[in-house]
């Protein structure tokens, strides 16, 4: 079968992966110059099973009030007309019960566990280098009510599958020694020793050359125009004056998918969540974690990227605004010193900020859309990395007639 991607992030190159091995021919095209230029490239580098916690969960509605007005918050929700946010609030404060946020985790953990196993057999099979780690991530926590909270989250994992384990401050010192100097702050953790961190940038460029080798055909600085229908199906792709047609087309275009989706009709529940990156260069002297973090109360992840240390996270709602907000990139490093006071950077930050694909339950779009040839690979939010070689393995196995294997809610 023809198939035509629709973006070269992680997700999409990744999918292009499993449809080349699958048999397919496989065109990928993207507005970009080359693969993970946007969402993957500057990411917080975690394969995080064990932050499958939705956002939609029954402390959320209090916390973002909570959090109004404050330019360093965490969760930014920025106050001004917009319908699609409007519409996706509605839709996010319903995923809040206890219930959806319990159904929504089971659905997060399933795939993520999947996709770990398909990133690991993929690196096993092909000896990818992306400045991994398996040394697991730990959860730390310096408020002992969002501890207490967390302590329940790891137990409702644990059923599900995740190996979320609760420690105490001293053992998250005795996990990642460079904690020490901020042990006076910690009130505990937990560690999921399985997960892993990476570089999802430099993955997917070296896939994606992989995938040229089998012969998947990227075209690069292609801006998608139009999608051209007939008899209820799409005959092709116009992108820059040129007509790309296939027999299948998968959108995996992150933030932007629902844009080009809804001129044929098809409305996603997909909302970009700005998130911010500080890439530190480190030194020899440097005392940085070599296990990856997540610091929950601040909602910002530490990962070690080779000498370099990369610090991620918080989510602003704006639109599709990507200018970098100087307080936020700031709360980054500071909230690094506090953890880190021995740091020592070699040099100056790189910020960056990018557009996370956020569906109000957290849970992705992956299987076939209500148009019989289109495929959607998107909303996978601040876990693309984490789910996309599950995504594209499983999407590979609708599109050739068989039933993935997780038990995952697909299209």
């Amino acid at each position: 079968m023809k198939i035509l991607v629709l973006g070269a992030g992680v997700v999409g190159v990744t999918s292009a992966w499993y449809l080349v091995n699958d048999g397919h021919q496989v065109t990928v095209i993207d507005r970009q110059p080359e693969a993970a230029l946007e969402t993957s490239f500057a990411n917080g580098g975690q394969i995080s099973v064990s932050h499958a916690e939705p956002w939609a969960n029954p402390h959320a509605p209090l916390r973002a009030l909570t959090w109004m007005g404050r330019e360093d918050a965490p969760l930014l929700f920025r106050l001004r007309w917009d319908a699609a946010l409007l519409d996706w609030s509605l839709r996010f404060l319903r995923e809040c019960t206890p219930q959806r946020t319990r159904a929504n985790m089971r659905q997060i953990v399933t795939l993520a566990l999947y996709s770990r196993r398909c990133l690991q057999s993929l690196r096993d099979d092909t000896g990818l280098a992306y400045d991994h780690l398996q040394r697991g991530i730990l959860h730390v926590y310096t408020d002992q009510h969002e501890f207490s909270k967390a302590v329940t989250v790891a137990t409702v994992m644990r059923k599900f599958g995740c190996d979320r384990q609760t420690v105490s401050a001293d053992e998250c010192v005795a996990i990642e020694p460079a904690l020490a100097p901020a042990r006076s702050r910690l009130v505990g953790g937990d560690y999921n020793r399985e997960d892993e961190s990476g570089d999802a940038h430099r993955f997917t460029q070296e896939l994606a050359a992989r995938c040229a080798i089998k012969g998947v055909s990227f075209r690069y600085g292609v801006h998608i125009e139009d999608l051209l229908m007939e008899n209820g199906r799409i005959r092709g792709v116009l992108a820059s004056k040129e007509l790309f047609k296939a027999d299948a087309y998968i959108a995996s275009l992150g933030s932007y998918t629902p844009l080009l989706l809804r001129r044929i009709g098809l409305r996603l529940p997909v909302y970009p969540a700005k998130g911010y990156s500080a890439t530190v260069p480190l030194g020899t002297d440097s005392v940085a974690p070599s296990v990856s973090l997540t610091d929950d109360g601040h909602k910002l992840v530490f990962s070690r990227l080779g000498q370099r240390l990369r610090i991620a996270g918080t989510a602003e709602f704006n639109g599709y605004d990507t200018e970098l907000n100087a307080t936020r990139c700031h709360a980054l490093i500071n909230r690094a010193t506090e953890l880190f006071p021995k740091l020592r950077p070699a040099g100056e930050p790189v910020f960056w900020c990018g557009l996370r694909p956020a569906t109000p339950s957290n849970v992705p779009l992956i299987g076939r859309s209500p148009i019989d040839n289109l495929y959607l690979n998107t909303g996978h939010g601040t876990l693309g990395w984490t789910m996309a070689c599950g995504s594209g393995a499983a999407l590979a196995d609708i599109i050739g007639g068989r039933t993935p294997e997780p038990a995952f809610r697909f299209l």
